[in-house]
């Protein structure tokens, strides 16, 4: 029969509560306890606790007749179980039953021969062994703890960096919405001041020849007829020479290693607009534009700066480079 001490030894070995009072509950005794502690290391603790206790696995005439053991002689008393299929000896039929439950075998006989108890040094051998085997199933599962870890943080290292990147791609698009809207915004004020200051002028030219006209009616002088209308300037027709300045438009030509791209774009548009607009429609990620006439680079600190005020109007060709 177990007593406390065998569960005070498995205790002090780092086995948990639930584990060695199940051992030492289905085994009998400390090196029962032990053995099945050993063959049930990987099972999961509610695996061996759904599992019913083993019965006895004796021999069943009806299974296999053949292997019914030798009768004990007169006199004689059992002292121990033998497994007729590996010789394993067992003190008890607890210990039977469990090894019958683990490796299969249902063939055992009655032995007069007593299987001697565990010397203390047997004991402490085979509690230090036991004590080594946890031991490394431990560092085993650290390193695999280790493992895991590393596996989940180059995970998560993955997912930051595609939200990183998803992240710069919205910004980057949200950076060229916003130059756009100052542009459309910088158009329209630049309209309305020239609708203001076209105002302005025929009001002071309409004041002119009427004070012009009263000067006359009261000299009795004829009037002189007012000189025709300049007609305004539109951006259609033949031009014959303007200045830069007064260009809205660019036409740029975009030599790429895969080919030339020709476009246009408004005065006001910057230079990363120009190298977002060619990595979006021919996927050439631009990191600098060469000029040849005048001989000029143009890189990253000058693509903040609009088409205009780098002097490419009304025209200019760059190597995309």
């Amino acid at each position: 029969m177990a007593t406390q001490s065998d569960l005070d030894v498995l205790l002090s070995m780092g086995f948990d509560l639930e584990r060695a009072q199940l051992a030492v509950k289905r085994t009998g005794g400390l090196q029962g306890a032990m053995d099945w502690l050993e063959e049930n290391q990987d099972r999961p603790i509610e695996e061996i606790r759904a599992a019913p206790a083993a019965t006895s696995s004796a021999p069943n005439d009806d299974e296999d007749p053949n292997a019914e053991p030798p009768a004990l002689k007169e006199g004689e008393v059992a002292q121990s179980l033998v497994c007729d299929q590996c010789g394993k000896r067992f003190r008890s039929e607890a210990q039977a039953s469990f090894h019958a439950e683990k490796s299969g075998h249902d063939q055992f006989s009655q032995s007069t021969e007593a299987i001697a108890p565990l010397t203390e040094e047997e004991k402490k051998a085979r509690l230090q062994e036991l004590r080594e085997k946890l031991a490394t199933k431990r560092a085993v599962m650290s390193e695999q703890d280790m493992i895991d870890k590393k596996k989940n943080e180059d995970i998560r290292k993955k997912s930051t960096k595609e939200t990183q990147d998803l992240k710069e791609e919205l910004q980057k698009k949200e950076q060229i919405k916003e130059a756009a809207a100052k542009r459309r915004e910088k158009e329209a004020d630049k309209l309305t001041k020239e609708k203001i200051k076209a105002k302005i002028a025929a009001d002071k030219e309409e004041r002119r020849l009427k004070a012009e006209k009263e000067k006359a009616e009261r000299e009795g002088r004829a009037v002189a007829a007012a000189p025709p209308a300049a007609p305004m300037a539109t951006t259609s027709g033949p031009v014959s020479s303007k200045p830069a300045s007064a260009y809205t438009e660019t036409r740029l030509r975009l030599q790429t290693p895969t080919g030339n791209v020709q476009k246009s774009f408004h005065v006001d548009t910057t230079l990363f607009e120009v190298a977002a607009a060619l990595q979006t429609e021919n996927g050439f990620q631009a990191q600098s534009f060469l000029q040849n006439f005048p001989k000029k680079v143009f890189d990253s600190i000058d693509f903040g700066q609009t088409l205009k005020e780098l002097g490419l109007v009304p025209s200019a060709s760059l190597i995309v480079r």
